[in-house]
């Protein structure tokens, strides 16, 4: 019988050596990698000799955790103390000046980048409270509506800055990453074995009563390993299901490359506290909620800015499914993917794509147009029941009718019943609003001043096949007592008064033509300004 055995050790400088150390190839054998780092379990094998033995275990990662180091060794053989280090040498001597200022530069290098993970970490946290507050003030706390559009307003902007920090930072972190590397390799190259042995290495002291030959299996958190899901989604037209395929996107600059090893990609964090845990009351609660709109509107802008700029012709490229390949383990608090085909990762912090399941997802297709704000007309997916599918957050690339039309955002946290997905903008239906000068007009009452609005929207289908249709448009609201407005023409919309957003479900014959109208009226002081009239 093995037994664990987990050491949170430091060597005393005046340890004296019982015997001369022998050196012990680690054999990575499997890995499980989490959103931010990976746990490694390797295996090698030593000959011990009677008394006290050190080993010197190469080929271990260039950073971990010493607080999740795990040791398992025969039942007769002793584990006196285990140390992590890369400046291990033969003789004791330090490092060469030359490679002392590379090792001084890589530390600098690791410090830069724990602080942009801080940083980050920060700015999704400004991003995360953004979302719960405009949950909190939209359920009605007493804002009126244009303090809370200035709400929204500030929101986005702040919401935006924010993200294209994270975005900025996470890249300057990319560069960091792979300029450390690049420093690591020439750190190898310019110390000698005589000096120094390669990087990662574990320095364990064992003794045994009698020689015997043994095999060691050992297992640390490094932070040098991260994964990302992300998806394909494929539909040939709107009467098909929708095909997901669900893959990741790996990278790993541990300084060992994974090769023919089993690869597991868990959604959880790795438990690093060795402190057995209470459990304690667990109370539900309310979370974060988004309005369909705005919804909508966050899918689309996303969409159009991934079309304007990723590239074709890899997105489409197919990949080899291993489907049957993947075993799927979820609990309550993760999801994790066995795979149990063996995988080559290099370490190279390069994003390596793994295909993880192939799935057949039953959607309902409608399609979306605000005109006020964009004359795009999006195809949207709807997804019932989208819980059973075990999806996470994440990217995915859309291909419709076997063109790449950009990127949406899987979100499995909405509250709706149904997961909304964005299947690109159809030019083949077009949608045009324009002010109607004959049918607006501007008149001075008393002292008020009266204006009346019209605006006809008109949406033609050029398509072969009949669509539905949910167009959606809008009038202003006031809270200011001196502002009177009046809706005079919905063209039978369905009219949501707290929003002022007037909603239209249409459909349209391959090639129809259909126009809808909205008029409303606004009466103010003349001698007022309205700015966003």
């Amino acid at each position: 019988m093995k037994q664990f055995i987990t050491y949170i050790l430091l060597f005393s400088s005046a340890f004296v050596l019982a015997q001369k150390a022998q050196f012990a190839n680690a054999k990575l054998d499997a890995a499980t990698v989490y959103f931010n780092s990976a746990e490694l379990t390797h295996y090698f094998s030593a000959n011990l000799n009677k008394g006290t033995n050190e080993i010197v275990v190469k080929d271990v990662a260039n950073r971990l955790n010493e607080n999740t180091l795990r040791i398992v060794a025969p039942k007769n053989v002793t584990v006196l103390s285990a140390q992590f280090t890369t400046q291990y040498t033969t003789d004791g001597d330090n490092l060469l000046p030359k490679s002392k200022q590379v090792k001084d530069s890589i530390d600098l290098l690791t410090s830069q980048i724990d602080k942009l993970s801080n940083q980050i970490a920060a700015e999704k946290q400004v991003v995360e409270l953004i979302k719960e507050n405009k949950s909190v003030l939209g359920g009605g706390t007493g804002l009126n509506v244009a303090e809370y559009a200035k709400f929204l307003d500030y929101s986005k902007d702040k919401m935006t800055t924010s993200l294209d920090k994270i975005d900025t930072m996470t890249d300057k972190q990319n560069k960091l990453r792979s300029l450390r590397y690049n420093l690591e390799q020439r750190l190898k190259g310019e110390v000698t074995k005589e000096e120094t042995l390669s990087d990662g290495k574990l320095v364990l002291q064992v003794m045994v009563d009698t020689p015997v030959k043994a095999d060691f299996s050992v297992s640390y958190i490094t932070p040098n390993a991260s994964w990302v899901p992300f998806y394909d989604l494929r539909a040939d037209n709107i009467s098909q299901p929708i095909n997901l395929v669900y893959k990741a996107q790996v990278r790993q600059n541990t300084g060992v490359d994974w090769k023919h090893i089993k690869l597991s990609l868990s959604s959880g964090n790795p438990n690093q506290n060795n402190q057995f845990t209470l459990l304690k009351a667990w109370y539900l609660y309310f979370g974060r909620r988004y309005d369909d709109d705005y919804d909508y509107v966050r899918a689309n802008a996303y969409l159009s800015g991934a079309v304007k700029k990723e590239a074709v012709v890899e997105q489409i490229q197919e990949e080899a499914t291993i489907s049957d390949y993947t075993n799927l383990n979820e609990n309550q608090l993760n999801t994790s993917f066995e795979i149990t085909t063996p995988y080559d990762i290099l370490s190279n912090n390069k994003e390596h794509s793994v295909s993880l399941k192939e799935l057949k997802i039953k959607a309902k297709y409608e399609y979306y147009t605000a005109p006020r704000i964009d004359n795009g007309v999006y195809l949207v997916a709807s997804v019932d029941d989208y819980s059973q599918y075990n999806l996470l957050t994440g990217q995915a690339n859309v291909i419709f009718e076997d063109m790449y039309v950009g990127k949406t955002l899987i979100d499995p946290n909405q509250t709706s019943e149904s997961m909304q997905l964005t299947m690109g903008n159809d030019k083949k239906i077009s949608v045009k609003r324009e002010k109607i000068a004959d049918k607006s007009a501007t008149k001075f009452i008393s002292s008020y001043k009266e204006q009346t609005f019209t605006y006809e929207i008109t949406v033609k289908n050029n398509k072969k096949e009949a669509i539905d249709l949910k167009l959606k448009d809008q009038y202003p609201l006031t809270t200011d007592d001196k502002i009177q407005i009046e809706l005079l023409d919905t063209s039978k919309a369905e009219v949501n008064k707290e929003t002022g957003i007037l909603t239209w479900d249409t459909n349209l014959k391959a090639g129809e033509t259909k126009k809808f109208r909205i008029i409303y009226k606004v009466k103010y002081p003349k001698n007022e300004v309205i700015g966003n009239l």
